[in-house]
């Protein structure tokens, strides 16, 4: 869990299966984006509690597991997860798997067919997905590259959630040459200067780990 806090994610651990549906069952509108799910736990083993939660719900679930057979891996997919890792297993694995299946399953906070045909306000900004352009609370159209298109909607889809440096690098890896954080960083600063700058307080950094988008964001 701890891992994943530190890459930007917000994690919460369960005990057991019970514990992980009633917090499912709290959660409410902000539902759970993905389960890391052990199939070693007490009361229903993690095989059983799968099939549980497929009956109601299509949330993502990656199964972790000291059983690395095949028959295991077959086992796990067919209960209805989504992946499957052994343990033991290295810390930059885990989270390529959380990328790519978050990324499958459209994480969102605002829903994806938001960018089909909706304008995005933030802050008197209006930004237009479909058509990629941007303008100031002036009225003014502001330009911006691919790669800076990107990194906004990744910010916009995602408001008041920090999103560490490698999922950043990750989703707009196909627009920069040099995927690093010092890249990312580069790219930040310049969105942020193309919003205004600091005196904005749109796009805040959270040391350590990445980047929050700190407004408001509704869609019309």
């Amino acid at each position: 869990m701890r891992l994943l806090v530190e890459n930007g994610y917000h994690a919460t651990g369960a005990a057991d299966g019970e514990e992980l549906l009633r917090a499912m069952a709290d959660r409410g509108s902000n539902p759970v984006d993905l389960i890391l799910l052990d199939i070693m736990l007490p009361g229903d083993d993690g095989l059983t509690l799968c099939r549980r939660i497929r009956e109601y719900s299509k949330v993502p679930i990656i199964i972790i597991s000291a059983r690395g057979m095949e028959a295991d891996r077959v086992a796990g997919l067919d209960t209805g997860a989504d992946d499957y890792i052994a343990k033991p297993f290295g810390r930059s694995e885990l989270l390529a798997r959380v990328r790519a299946l978050l990324r499958r399953a459209g994480e969102s906070r605002i829903p994806p067919e938001a960018f089909e045909v909706t304008q995005l306000d933030f802050a008197g900004w209006r930004y237009f997905p479909k058509r990629r352009e941007l303008f100031a609370p002036s009225g003014a159209e502001v330009p911006l590259t691919a790669a800076e298109h990107d990194l906004l909607q990744t910010l916009l889809r995602h408001p008041q959630r920090t999103i560490g440096r490698e999922r950043l690098i990750e989703l707009v890896r196909h627009r920069i040459g040099n995927s690093t954080d010092r890249s990312i960083d580069v790219l930040v600063s310049r969105l942020r200067r193309k919003l205004g700058g600091q005196r904005n307080h749109l796009i805040r950094t959270i040391r350590g780990v990445g980047y929050m988008f700190a407004a408001d964001v509704t869609g019309s």
